[in-house]
């Protein structure tokens, strides 16, 4: 494999000891394409992950969204300035990297996850509904089948995507246990209201 079509260096890379395989944590504002196989592991709250795969060629891959669009956050927010934070960016950056690990669009699916209202009955903005809302329609227009979906809800998800089966398994979150956590998402629901803008701040963090 020539260097252009190399892999990139995994984000947060670990060995996952319950599934015995190399795999990497994807952060918000985060993504990963992989043809070896890797699983990817995100957690989730109003923001959405897309698993991409091409099913003939194995390459696989996965983000981490925050906001839909960039319409109205110039300049970027502070504390999160990652471009692929907003879907749009997101989607393009991770097609990108598969691409140049063999992928061909036509062969491309995706299994989309989160979207939850995870400060329900807090404030007016759903943010997770305009995430999923948002994907669906991207989707949509770019004609890539989605062959699975949990999204909306009011509890968070852990999401673990095994690239080389195309195989995800989620696991739903009762409770928040960082207070810090929970205020964040709080003060960007605040700050999406006050700036009409579209989508949400993730910070849910994996455990290990």
């Amino acid at each position: 494999m020539s260097l252009e079509h190399s892999e990139k260096p995994a984000p947060n890379r670990y060995f996952d000891k319950h599934f015995e395989r190399e795999a990497a944590k994807i952060l918000p504002g985060e993504y990963y394409a992989t043809g070896r196989g890797t699983l990817l592991v995100t957690v989730l709250g109003s923001c959405v992950a897309v698993c991409l795969r091409d099913r003939v060629h194995g390459v696989a891959g996965l983000n981490h969204f925050m906001l839909p669009d960039g319409r109205g956050d110039n300049p970027p927010h502070p504390v999160v300035g990652l471009p692929t934070r907003y879907g749009a960016f997101a989607m393009e950056a991770l097609f990108n990297d598969m691409l140049k690990l063999g992928a061909e669009r036509r062969y491309v699916e995706a299994k989309v996850f989160g979207g939850g209202d995870v400060l329900h009955g807090m404030g007016a903005v759903n943010i997770g509904r305009r995430n999923a809302e948002f994907i669906q329609r991207y989707l949509h227009e770019e004609g890539i089948p989605i062959v699975a979906e949990d999204l909306l809800g009011l509890r968070p998800r852990k999401v673990y995507f095994f690239g080389d089966s195309g195989k995800v398994m989620v696991k739903k979150l009762n409770v928040l246990h960082n207070d810090t956590i929970l205020q964040r998402e709080m003060e960007y629901r605040t700050h999406l209201q006050r700036d009409r803008l579209e989508g949400s701040v993730e910070l849910f963090q994996p455990d290990s």
